[in-house]
This record gives C-alpha cells, structure tokens and sequence, in this order.
C-alpha cells in the first residue's frame, strides 16, 4: 500500500497542530485536541466555578475513571467493566503485577525481556525486593516462549517495544504462558489508539497502558489498567485506597474491596486531567482501528523506502522490523549522531525524538498524520544528512527530555 493510498488525514482538524509543522512524535505525545479546549473551559467555569463541590455527583467526576474506563476498553478490546481510569501507568503496572503474583502464589519468577520500557523493569524489580521469593528474570525478546516454565508466576511484557517497534505476539505468548500456568500482563502505552488490541480475544489476564501518546489526552494524562473480569474479584489491592472502597462514603476503618475492577481505583481521580483526556477520546468516535492499522502500515513502510533511497550513505541504518506485521505504528533508525540529527530536523518543524543510544523515532498516528508529512520529513532528513546541517554545537547540547 503506498502513501497515496493512504490518503488524507483521518481527522486532522480535530488537533491543533501548527500550520507546516510535520509532528511524528505522537508515540510519546499526543497533539492537542481542539474539543480539550472547549471541555476545559467548561469544567473550570460551568462545572468547578459555579458547581464547586456538587460537581462530584452534578457533574459526574466521581464517576470518570469508569467513565473513561469504558471508551477506551472499546479500543483495546476489553469487555464492559474491566477496564479503569487513573494514575500512572507505572502505578498500574505496581498494581497489576501484585495482583498477578497474589493469584500465583507458590511461583515467584516474574519473567519479562530485556527490550522492555525501562519504568516497566524498575517497579518489577522493586516489586521484587518487597515480596519474599519474587524475581525478575529477564531474556532477549525472541526468546520469552523458550523460557516459559512452571517457575514463571507472571509474563510482563510491552506489546510494542518503545525503541524499535518491535511487535510481540499477544494471543500467541499469553496462550504459552497459560499453558505453563502464569499469567500475563501487557503493557500498551504503544499499542492503544496505534492499532488494533483484543485484550479479550487473546484471553490476557491485565494490562496497563497511559493516556497521552496515541490517546492525546496531554501531558502527563491518566493511564489505565485492565483485568480480565475472571480475576477482578479476587484482586486483594496492594495499593488499597478509599476510592476502592466498596463505601468509600461510610468512612470504615477497615477496607473493604469494591466489586471488579472498581477496587483498583485508589485516591482521588485529577478532574481536569480526565476531561481532557475525555475530549480526546472523542476524536475515536466513529473510527475504524483497522482502517488505522492499514493507514499507518502505509504510511511507515513509504517513510522506510523513501528515508533509504534518499539517505543512503548516510550511516543511517533501519531499526525497526522490515515486515509490517511484526512493527507497531513507529519507525526508528539509527545514526551515530542521532541525538543532533533530531535536534536539525526539529529545528526545521519535523517533530521525531531520539533514543538512546543512536535511534531516531518518528511516529504515524493516522488521526492527523498523511502522505505528505512522510514526504516532507523524508526530504528534509536527507537535505539534513546531505548537507552536514546537523553538526553544530547547538544541536550536540543534550537537553533535559530527548
């Protein structure tokens, strides 16, 4: 599928993106939605302003990780009621793994690769060092089925790796890791609103995700975490806040667990935070995650063809899978001076980001990305490389956020 078949912008108008600016970093933030503005405005003077405390129940902000829950377990594949708004996404994953090795108890190996989100390995490695007879071991990612053992109480993994797009087969190492007895939890802070998930057609037992890269609900949104509705009930949370309470408004002394994946709630959800994230989830209404699927497919495999064609010779070097179907929605290369290139390319408005220690990623979020933006970044790229603009000491000055 080429760049032309692709198309336009599924809904470009509904962000503010600046005009000539080509943004391919929507894989670590999401652009801004234009209906975040109007919800804002609307939460701090209709709802906060006038309402003040009666927006708890007036305006349903009690009610928001639910609510928020809900629309986004429609695009992660999640049945009604499993799927809860709110904190972090490492938070979550603190949560889900303890519940995981609660439900596994004579096992103590929590099994990952070494591919994985580095927040991901730090809160295993501490959930390690608060559990008696817990580990973490990890492997190169090709070889997660092999070490599936009746030792593995939990498989964590991301779905799509942050640096290389790697892509993880969820049905096939959840069904592995079913068969030897653990369970799984699935990190999908690249995989929601980039493509499609069945939590429920690959039988996962949780999974964790965050709210601001291909869900553009800001900075710093609220993630979200899922459990299969089978274990929902037997979660004892470790993390046993009063808004998981089953009557959080009685104020009992003891905790009592609310029903489902309400008991993963902790403390007090951030309302503004989630109605943005909740006029961002608008721009899903309607959207097909397929045709989201084929569109970014196209728009990633003509970005590799024409970045290889025009930078050869350039020391710059394919990162990600060639094969489409084992790459998620980004694409990364290598460069020895990768950090600097990104910095030109950005000087010139083409939005990627680099990672340590020489990839370059550019994300193709088809909401508001299209062929043109592949041929400009592409173009700009090699103007870049060929000219040797990126070797200037402003461009070398590493900043705080790469």
């Amino acid at each position: 599928m080429t760049t032309s078949a692709a198309g336009e912008a599924l809904r470009r108008e509904a962000f503010a993106l600046p005009d000539g600016l080509v943004y391919l970093d929507g894989n670590s933030l999401g652009p801004l939605p234009v209906a975040a503005r109007e919800r804002l405005a609307t939460t701090l003077d209709a709802e906060w302003g006038e309402m003040l405390i009666r927006g708890w129940n007036d305006a349903g902000w009690f009610d928001l990780p639910e609510t928020l829950g809900e629309r986004i377990g429609r695009l992660i594949g999640a049945p009604p009621g499993s799927v809860v708004a709110g904190d972090s996404t490492s938070i979550n994953l603190f949560k889900a793994l303890n519940a995981a090795l609660d439900l596994a108890p004579r096992r103590g190996l929590i099994l990952s690769d070494t591919g994985n989100f580095p927040t991901d390995l730090y809160i295993a490695q501490g959930v390690a060092r608060s559990r008696a007879g817990v580990r973490l071991r990890t492997v190169e990612p090709e070889a997660v089925a092999a070490a599936l053992d009746e030792q593995v109480a939990v498989l964590m993994l991301t779905e799509i790796d942050y640096r290389s797009a790697r892509r993880h087969d969820m049905s096939a190492l959840t069904a592995a890791a079913h068969a030897c007895g653990a369970l799984t939890v699935w990190d999908l802070a690249h995989s929601a609103g980039a493509l499609p998930v069945d939590l429920a057609g690959a039988d996962a037992d949780f999974a964790v995700g965050c709210g601001y890269k291909y869900l553009n609900g800001g900075p710093g949104a609220p993630a979200f975490v899922y459990a299969h509705p089978r274990h929902a009930d037997r979660i004892g949370p470790h993390l046993s806040g009063w808004l998981g309470h089953a009557a959080p408004f009685d104020f009992e002394a003891q905790y009592r667990p609310a029903a489902g994946v309400r008991r993963l709630r902790v403390g007090t959800p951030p309302i503004l935070a989630m109605r943005a994230l909740d006029a961002a989830l608008d721009a899903w209404d309607g959207i097909d995650l397929d045709e989201v699927r084929e569109r970014s497919l196209a728009l990633s495999n003509a970005f590799i063809e024409q970045v290889e064609a025009q930078c050869a010779g350039f020391d710059v070097a394919l990162a990600s899978p060639r094969e489409a179907a084992r790459r998620g929605s980004h694409v990364t290369f290598r460069h020895p001076h990768g950090y600097a290139v990104i910095q030109a390319l950005i000087a010139h408005r083409v939005i990627g980001d680099f990672r340590a220690p020489d990839l370059m990623r550019f994300g193709f979020a088809p909401l508001y990305n299209c062929a043109a933006d592949v041929d400009t970044a592409a173009s700009v790229l090699a103007a870049i490389l060929r000219e040797g603009s990126w070797d200037r000491p402003e461009f070398h000055a590493r900043a705080a956020v790469t």
